[in-house]
């Protein structure tokens, strides 16, 4: 294990974050606009394996819309007067008043992708893109732990990153159904338009779409459109696609003060508002793509033409690669009955799993707390519980929907969850800054 020595030359940093998506985005820009109106800068590095900015880049259909308000950016909610708003974004692009006229709170998917992409490229001077985090090393002094070595592999060998705090915001991983596997024919939704390309508008293919929610509902309608010759199959263990519930007063699950409400309740009460609210969220499909779905299926009905077809109350238990396609095996859940259904390309809209959040950390997750369910043991300020002998701030940007309630990996919370983050570190700066340190250097790619 490392020990501090008075000739180190690794640069210190206040926080280094790993991952950047939409939560260290949002937190590089609070960053930024700390440091811009304050006399003691917050020095960072955010370390992103991809080329570039990108966020579920698979699925950026050309007409799907975002299912959270444009108010949920990156900054509103925190702080409505900042220059990184998705407003003044639109300002920017020339199309303000045009959005106004369209009377929608919700952009097109597309669009707010842009619009994050234009925030990245405002602080790209916190961000080395092309860098995979590959350890994470404790640095002591005598028994204390007081920093954290990042080493990274990018464009120019390996660097190594020395943090008084982590922010950990590694995302989710793509799930398939248990017994599946990925390949040229079984795709999940994140790479949908990756592939798609490769297949010929005109052909005749059969498509099997697998799953109930907002993912496999749009899936299923844009394979129906783009592909006029094609089948498309959805298989779901529903009776229908159910709608999501985003009434006014439901709603307000997403709002911040729900956060701490969630954060002190006991445990059976979270566990009870889980039940009752997973329909905000999960396995639910926008009511109108619901209507327009059920429509094209009725017309073609009617037509004697039916393209779309439905496979519910119905599983996938397993797919087998045959030399011209897939077969797909569904179980019809209410008779029992089996079916192969032969297809070109089997579609899984079967969601994402949580990463264990503290995996990255290696040995070092020794040092971090969990719960009987070996889930991390987090503080209302998003950092995980650590040992006493560990000074640095090892903070969660997702993993944490057990303590902190639904809006652990959302965009609803965004903005103030990295508000609260980066007042954490401040406050902790004064003790930790009394260690040895040197001045960052500006990043270079």
């Amino acid at each position: 294990m490392p020990q501090v020595t008075p000739h180190d030359d690794v640069p210190i940093y206040d926080l280094v974050g790993v991952g950047f998506g939409p939560s260290n985005l949002a937190l590089a820009v609070a960053i930024t606009e700390h440091n811009a109106r304050s006399g003691e800068a917050a020095t960072a590095v955010f370390l992103e394996r991809q080329p570039q900015f990108g966020w579920h880049r698979g699925m950026l259909l050309d007409d799907a819309t975002m299912q959270v308000s444009f108010l949920k950016d990156l900054v509103t909610l925190r702080d409505p007067t900042s220059q990184f708003t998705f407003l003044c974004y639109l300002r920017d692009r020339e199309r303000l008043v045009d959005f106004v006229n369209h009377k929608s709170l919700y952009p097109l998917r597309v669009e707010f992708h842009d619009y994050l992409e234009w925030a990245a490229a405002k602080v790209d001077d916190l961000v080395l893109y092309g860098h995979d985090v590959v350890s994470v090393t404790p640095v002591t002094d005598g028994d204390t732990v007081v920093y954290f070595d990042v080493t990274a592999t990018g464009p120019q060998g390996t660097s190594v990153y020395r943090a008084r705090n982590l922010v950990l915001a590694t995302g989710l991983k793509p799930s398939l159904p248990t017994g599946v596997a990925g390949s040229e024919r079984v795709w999940h939704t994140s790479e949908l338009l990756h592939r798609v390309g490769e297949l010929s508008a005109d052909s005749p293919y059969r498509f099997v779409v697998v799953g109930a929610g907002q993912s496999a509902a749009e899936v299923t309608a844009f394979l129906h459109e783009r592909f006029p010759h094609a089948e498309v199959c959805a298989v779901f263990s529903r009776y229908g696609y159910s709608p999501a519930d985003d009434s006014s007063f439901a709603n307000r699950i997403f709002d911040p003060a729900a956060v701490g409400e969630f954060f002190d309740a006991p445990g059976d009460v979270k566990r009870m508002i889980d039940g009752y609210h997973a329909n905000t969220n999960y396995s639910v499909v926008d009511g109108d793509l619901i209507d327009a779905l059920y429509a094209r299926f009725y017309r073609e009905k009617v037509l004697g033409t039916p393209r779309l077809k439905m496979y519910n109350v119905s599983r996938l238990t397993g797919v087998a690669e045959t030399g011209t396609g897939v077969t797909a095996d569904i179980s019809l859940l209410m008779s029992g009955e089996r079916v192969a259904l032969d297809a070109d390309i089997v579609v899984c809209a079967t969601g994402y799993q949580p990463a264990d959040p503290l995996g990255l950390l290696g040995d070092a997750a020794r040092y971090c707390a969990r719960d009987e369910l070996g889930r991390p043991q987090v503080s209302r300020d998003y950092r995980a519980v650590t040992a006493p002998e560990v000074e640095p701030g090892v903070y969660l940007q997702g993993g944490t929907e057990h303590t902190h309630g639904i809006t652990s990996s959302l965009l609803s919370n965004t903005a103030v969850r990295s508000g609260e983050i980066l007042q954490s570190i401040l406050d902790r700066r004064a003790r930790l800054a009394t260690r040895p340190a040197l001045t960052a250097p500006a990043l270079s790619a």
